[in-house]
């Protein structure tokens, strides 16, 4: 019988038994006789799931005719079916998305701004809807035709291409407003620029409504920048505000509501008081500046001859001496003065052995090789968790120096503010800094983890921790030679820590920046930095105070970026015309006003950090000094960064505005693009700059700025002149 004996080559039984011999699937054949499957041939596959019986299948074809409709910065793409299916009915479609610059750059894959729907992978149904693309921007669209084999085939999924460019479109919604001062009857708001423009922005409506009313009872007010002064509030009402900008294509969708409030009577009656002193005193003080400078110069010109001969040495007796005019204040030694660094470490960092120490794994990566999260084991101790930062191999003696100072700073720091060394592992290799573990990370990153988590209690706190470590720095008259590089971590009961180990949180970012780069050498990161720091290279505890300023505006924007996305010199440029950082959202008028006392440009009207921590304690012991949340009505009115700057009318051609904005190197593209002259450059349009061969996103994104200020001023002369 035919169940006993092997089935021939051609066909085959699952299982022994009586049951007939099978012929073999369509696709598919045996190498030998008695075969209880059948092999697929070349090309043709079965899934684990498909039954022995059922012949083999291959990948599908790329699916047809298809149809693509653009709607502004939306897109709709229909198609038919594969004429070849592979053999099988679970045909489904995947789409890649390639945006594709107008140069030789080629696509690249698509961010995940885009938004598909229903999905991008799994297609059931041949269409999809896809929008958050960019505004004239090209894209190619893949859509491919998968099956149940497909990932079982070596080849690619068979698929047919769609080239679109999207249209102009309106702008996205604004999404940061800043209250810059206020008065009874007025108050002046700043914003940023959509993060996608999409085009240029002609102008700006900003809508504004009293709390307790609708916005069918809102009023409106249009600015060609992106600050506005709004008129003919009531004293003491709380208004809700929301903003949205305008291209050609129309409106964009409006801001969410923001809440601001007009300054009461009383409140503008306490400002004035308050500036009547300060008149009187400047006054008074002016005159004795006046004699004090007479008297001066009177004794430096007698004295000029001695103090060149020993102002070295003077200085030099102060720095050591001075510590001790305090009894059992502690004095901070520079480890650069030792004539042998290695005594510096010896003296103010214990040795380790390295059998204490177990490194479980790489976090990071510092300037001089990794940083490592481990276990330190001390004689007599409990196990504790560390960081541990190693020196790379193929160090040069000048290499280890540099990186063991560090070491001989922070063992010179005893304080629960302060990130505390355990020691340093100098005799075997590798060379480590040994320090205890902040398990939050740092602060900014923290913040941003966090946004909208704290209360104003607790941020205070944080920054009344920095301070406080800060203030002990300073006693000790320790100054960092790049304190704004310092990095600032947090601990998991919000006591924030100050730490000189590792710097490259606040490098990152600006090292193409020449401004960077101070004139007199070495590295300043200029958004953190004392205007007379990145000039003269005077670093003092003043210039400290001013960084901590910095920090302070981070923290209490949760980690936003101090200056967005200026340049350095532009941050340069706006501090030198007096310029200042705008309170966070919902900042306490009390927290800024400090900030704005950090970032005086005489260093010597700068607060101490004892009166900082002081400032600090006080809010925190009255936590009702934190519920204003505007500027303070000091009489100073410092209004928000204009990211626009230069001022168009100083230019005598195009060439000269390229080099301003330090696109130069478009100089050729615009020549040959019939762009020689301003009336024609402020008509531009992304189409335009595209079609001179702009590629790169962020010329595009600066050109289109610059062009958009320079027609909002072009656009306030002439208004002016008529």
């Amino acid at each position: 019988m035919e169940g006993s004996r092997a089935c021939p080559s051609g066909s085959f039984k699952p299982s022994q038994g009586d049951q007939p011999c099978l012929p073999c699937p369509i696709n598919s054949r045996t190498t030998s006789d008695g075969a209880t499957s059948c092999v697929c041939r070349g090309g043709y596959y079965r899934t684990d799931t498909d039954p022995f019986q059922m012949p083999c299948t291959t990948i599908p074809s790329a699916p047809q005719r298809v149809i693509s409709t653009v709607n502004e910065t939306s897109l709709m793409l229909e198609w038919a079916s594969p004429r070849e299916t592979g053999g099988r009915e679970d045909v489904v479609y995947n789409i890649i998305c390639k945006s594709c610059g107008a140069g030789r750059g080629g696509c690249t894959r698509c961010g995940d701004n885009v938004q598909f729907l229903p999905r991008q992978l799994g297609l059931a149904e041949p269409r999809v809807y896809i929008s958050e693309l960019l505004a004239h921007t090209q894209y190619t669209f893949e859509i491919q035709a998968v099956n149940g084999v497909s990932d079982q085939s070596p080849h690619s999924p068979h698929f047919s291409p769609v080239n679109i460019t999207t249209n102009q479109a309106v702008p996205s919604a604004v999404s940061i407003m800043h209250q810059v001062s206020r008065t009874v009857d007025s108050i002046t708001l700043s914003w940023s620029q959509p993060d996608q423009p999409n085009g240029v922005i002609l102008d700006y409506e900003l809508q504004h409504y009293e709390k307790d009313q609708t916005d069918y009872n809102s009023s409106t007010v249009r600015s060609l920048t992106n600050t506005a002064v709004v008129r003919g509030l009531r004293p003491g009402a709380i208004y809700v505000f929301q903003v949205r900008a305008r291209t050609v294509a129309g409106f964009g969708r409006y801001s969410g509501k923001m809440y601001f409030q007009t300054m009461t009577e009383e409140e503008y009656k306490t400002s004035l008081q308050e500036k009547l002193p300060l008149i009187i005193g400047s006054s008074a003080a002016g005159f004795v500046f006046l004699i004090a400078i007479i008297v001066i110069i009177i004794v430096c010109n007698r004295r000029r001859g001695f103090e060149r001969a020993d102002s070295e040495y003077t200085d030099k007796l102060q720095h050591y001496t001075s510590g001790h005019m305090t009894p059992g204040m502690k004095i901070y030694i520079d480890p650069f003065t030792y004539e042998d660094p290695n005594e510096a470490v010896r003296e103010f960092a214990k040795e380790i052995d390295i059998s204490c120490v177990k490194i479980e794994q790489v976090i990071g990566a510092g300037e001089f090789g990794e940083v490592c999260s481990g276990n330190l084991k001390l004689p007599g101790k409990r196990e504790m968790f560390v960081a541990i930062k190693t020196l790379k191999s193929g160090y040069t003696d000048k290499q280890r120096r540099d990186f063991l100072s560090e070491a001989s700073i922070m063992g010179q720091f005893d304080h629960p503010n302060i990130i505390r060394l355990e020691g340093v592992v100098t005799k075997s290799s590798p060379v480590m800094i040994v320090t205890e573990f902040m398990e939050n990370g740092s602060l900014d990153s923290f913040l941003r983890q966090n946004d909208g988590q704290f209360t104003v209690i607790q941020l205070v706190g944080m920054l009344r921790g920095i301070a406080a470590g800060m203030k002990y720095l300073s006693d000790m008259n320790y100054v960092h030679r790049d304190l704004a590089a310092r990095n600032i971590l947090v601990n998991s009961n919000l006591v924030c820590k100050v730490s000189d180990f590792g710097l490259s949180r606040f490098l990152e970012d600006d090292t193409s920046d020449p401004t960077y780069t101070s004139a007199l050498g070495g590295k300043i990161p200029i958004r953190w930095t004392a205007p007379e720091a990145i000039q003269y290279r005077k670093f003092t505890s003043a210039s400290d105070v001013w960084s901590y300023g910095i920090v302070m505006w981070e923290v209490m924007s949760y980690g936003e970026r101090p200056y967005w996305d200026m340049t350095n010199q532009d941050v340069i440029n706006a501090i030198e015309q007096d310029y200042r950082l705008p309170p966070p959202m919902d900042c306490p008028s009390a927290l800024h006003q400090l900030m704005l006392d950090c970032w005086q440009k005489d260093r010597n009207n700068r607060p101490k950090f004892s009166q900082i921590v002081n400032n600090l304690d006080k809010m925190i012991r009255n936590p009702n000094s934190l519920k204003t949340t505007t500027p303070l009505s000091s009489g100073i009115h410092l209004p928000l960064l204009d990211r626009s700057v230069p001022d168009f009318s100083s230019f005598s051609s195009v060439d000269e505005w390229l080099d301003a904005i330090k696109m130069g190197q478009y100089k050729e593209s615009f020549a040959c693009g019939d762009l020689s002259s301003f009336d024609a450059v402020s008509e531009m349009t992304m189409d335009d700059i595209l079609r001179i061969g702009v590629t790169l996103a962020g010329h595009q994104k600066k050109i289109l700025n610059s062009v958009q200020m320079m027609r909002a001023q072009r656009n306030q002369i002439q208004s002016v002149e008529v």
